[in-house]
């Protein structure tokens, strides 16, 4: 993805201080100890299988209740390293980065490039207005989570996802459908809420923090994201707007 660089944000973190009396304390809070937790994390993922390897390499098989909790640890560490990864992205939404023109073609592409998509989803794209003065890193996680929403709470194998982006005014719109279930209007602001699942984390893996990062995002910029519904006949649309002073024409 091409960036004409253009400013640079802050790290507050490059030398670990912290400055009180401000909501930048939470999220440096966030950032040390998911950074720091995530480390220990990633051990208790290896673990579990470097004890089957041994047992197997003395000649225990491993099955029946034990098989099972060892599996039932995997999900769940799995699950919590998902949540720390999903926290850390949080904690650097709108710095540690550079902030330039992006285009929209380029990032949806290597979002997609990095993406497991089923083989049954096809995305469509038209984007009438092709550029943002945005983060680099920060249109790439708005997108991940939209896209990853998108497919990961779909109720068949197969489905239309389309990205499209609008200017009005001072204001572009960046949209992503898709022509899945749908969201009940009770929960259309809930969703944006921190660490939030509609359905439980056993049915749809999920740390929950994929709408509350599109959101803090879209605020950064000027602008707001809502959940409505799809154009396409039913399923989902997330529109995230940015004002002016975040757009290039």
């Amino acid at each position: 993805m091409k960036v004409e660089r253009t400013a640079v944000t802050g790290d507050p973190l490059t030398e670990r201080q912290i400055t009180r009396g401000s909501s930048q304390d939470i999220e440096d809070f966030i950032y040390l100890i998911s950074h720091d937790v995530r480390s220990s994390v990633r051990a208790l993922l290896e673990l579990p299988q470097w004890i089957v390897e041994d047992l197997e390499q003395e000649g225990f098989e491993i099955k029946g209740p034990v098989k099972n909790s060892i599996e039932l640890l995997n999900r769940h560490t799995g699950r919590l390293d998902r949540m720390l990864v999903d926290l850390l992205a949080f904690s650097r939404i709108g710095r540690m980065q550079k902030i330039g023109r992006v285009n929209l073609t380029e990032a949806l592409a290597e979002v997609l490039e990095g993406f497991e998509l089923p083989n049954g989803f096809v995305i469509k794209q038209q984007f009438d207005h092709g550029y943002l003065q945005v983060g680099e890193r920060d249109i790439l996680t708005l997108l991940n989570a939209l896209i990853g929403n998108a497919v990961k709470h779909h109720d068949r194998e197969e489905g239309t996802i389309t990205v499209t982006s609008q200017k009005a005014g001072d204001v572009t719109t960046l949209t992503v459908a898709d022509d899945g279930p749908g969201i009940g209007d009770e929960y259309a602001e809930r969703v944006f809420g921190a660490m939030t699942t509609l359905k439980p984390r056993d049915e749809v893996e999920g740390s929950g923090m994929g709408l509350a990062n599109v959101r803090k995002i879209a605020r950064l910029y000027g602008g707001d994201a809502t959940v409505g519904l799809s154009p396409y006949g039913k399923g989902t649309q997330v529109k995230v707007s940015f004002k002016k002073e975040a757009n290039l024409a």
